[in-house]
C-alpha cells in the first residue's frame, strides 16, 4: 500500500529535520533583536560624544561584542535556510540526488571536521578566559569578556546541530530524490517583487519574466528546485509568440504572409 503525502511528510527523519530548523530558526530570529540594542547603544554614544562631549570608554568593546554575539548566533539561522555564500554556478543545474550527494561529501570532509574544531578550540578559549577573569585590553579599564568568549563555543554547537540536519537533508533527498522542505521566511526575493511590482517603469511582461527568473535561481540556491538552462528564456518566448503573431494578422485572422501571397 502507497503512503500518502501526508504521511511521507511525518517520517522520523522529516519530523527530526523540522525540529532542528525550529530551534536556529527561534534562535536567529531572537538574536536579530541584538541589532536593536546595538542602534541603541551607538546612537546614545553618539549623542554623548559629540553633543555632551563625555564619550564612553568602554563602548568601543560592547559594539564588538553585541556585533560578535549577533553575528554567531545567526550562523545556525542561515544555514537552515540554505542561506550561506556558495559557488554554485554548476550546483544550480545539478539533480536533488546530485546535489545531495556533493553536499553530503562536503559536510563529512570538511564541515564536521572543522566545526567540531571550533566548538573544541573556543571551549578551551572560553574556559581560559573565565578561569582568569579576562578583560579587554583595548581601554585601561575594560569591560570583562568571559561571557562573550562563551559564545563562540555554544554558537559552533548550535552550528554543529543544524549541520546534522543538513547531513540527514541531503539522505533523506538521496533516498526520495526529493530535497525536504525548509521552513519559509521573508527573503530578498520578496523585497525584489514588491520593487518591481511598485514600478511605473517595468511592463507586466518584462516583470514576469524577471520575477520567474529571479524565483528559480532562488529557489535552486536554496534546495527547492533545480534550474533548466534557459528555462526562463523559453517559457518567455512561448509566452510572447502568439502576441508576436497576433500583430501579423488582419482583420479576418488571416496571417500577413497569406495575405501577400494572395495578392
Amino acid at each position: 500500500m502507497q503512503k500518502s503525502p501526508a504521511t511521507r511528510q511525518t517520517s522520523p527523519a522529516t519530523r527530526l529535520i523540522r525540529a532542528i530548523d525550529q530551534v536556529s530558526y527561534w534562535l536567529g530570529k531572537s538574536s536579530a533583536w541584538l541589532i536593536v540594542a546595538l542602534m541603541a547603544v551607538v546612537s546614545i554614544e553618539v549623542f554623548k560624544r559629540y553633543i555632551l562631549n563625555a564619550p564612553t570608554a568602554w563602548i568601543f568593546d560592547l559594539n564588538n561584542m553585541l556585533y560578535g554575539t549577533l553575528f554567531m548566533l545567526a550562523g545556525a539561522y542561515t544555514l537552515a535556510q540554505g542561506g550561506h555564500v556558495r559557488a554554485d554556478f554548476v550546483y544550480l543545474y545539478l539533480r536533488p540526488r546530485a546535489q545531495a550527494a556533493l553536499d553530503l561529501l562536503l559536510y563529512l570532509l570538511f564541515f564536521l571536521p572543522g566545526i567540531a574544531g571550533l566548538v573544541y578550540a573556543g571551549w578551551s578559549y572560553a574556559a581560559d578566559s573565565w578561569r582568569i577573569g579576562e578583560h579587554s585590553t583595548v581601554t585601561a579599564e575594560g569591560p570583562p569578556i568571559y561571557h562573550f568568549k562563551t559564545v563562540i563555543p555554544v554558537a559552533g554547537a548550535l552550528v554543529l546541530l543544524q549541520g546534522l540536519a543538513e547531513i540527514v537533508r541531503c539522505i533523506e533527498c538521496l533516498r526520495t530524490g526529493k530535497w525536504p522542505e525548509r521552513l519559509s521566511d521573508v527573503e530578498e526575493i520578496d523585497v525584489v517583487e514588491g520593487q518591481l511590482a511598485h514600478s511605473k517603469f517595468v511592463d507586466e511582461e518584462s516583470r514576469q519574466v524577471a520575477l520567474g527568473s529571479a524565483h528559480a535561481i532562488d529557489d535552486a540556491a536554496r534546495h527547492r528546485s533545480v534550474m533548466s538552462a534557459g528555462s526562463a528564456e523559453g517559457s518567455s518566448a512561448k509566452g510572447s509568440a502568439p502576441e508576436g503573431n497576433a500583430s501579423e494578422r488582419d482583420a479576418s485572422g488571416a496571417p500577413a504572409k497569406e495575405r501577400q501571397d494572395s495578392a
